[in-house]
């Protein structure tokens, strides 16, 4: 099934409904089931990497653009510490977004190993 976030199906959201300002932003963000049918086709196709990335963005899916944001910014080379990934893998955690919790303590590990810390 694709839906958006808002629960609202593929077919109802039409240039007609956007038209009317009849669409909210829930209406045009993806839903995490919707990642989560991308992720087994993905897995189907033998991409278990991509099938990976689908889930971890189905897990972002709760958070704010601008915590989402930050997080990016926070994993760009030389931008955070190693407290500073683990503080957010922790925060990650705590709401239930693990697969992101685990990248962001990867990144810890891997970016201490390879000097892009701040």
């Amino acid at each position: 099934m694709t839906r958006a976030r808002s629960g609202r199906e593929r077919d109802d959201i039409t240039l007609d409904a956007l038209r009317e300002r009849a669409l909210g932003n829930d209406d045009v963000r993806i839903h995490p089931e919707t990642l989560e049918h991308q992720a087994q086709v993905a897995e189907g196709a033998g991409n278990p990497q991509l099938a990976a990335n689908f889930r971890r963005a189905a897990e972002l899916t709760d958070l704010p653009d601008s915590e989402v944001l930050a997080i990016y910014e926070a994993l760009r080379p030389g931008r955070s510490s190693a407290a500073d990934l683990l503080t957010i893998a922790d925060s990650l955690e705590q709401r239930g977004a693990t697969m992101n919790a685990v990248l962001l303590r990867e990144a810890a590990t891997v970016y201490e190993r390879r000097g892009l810390l701040q």
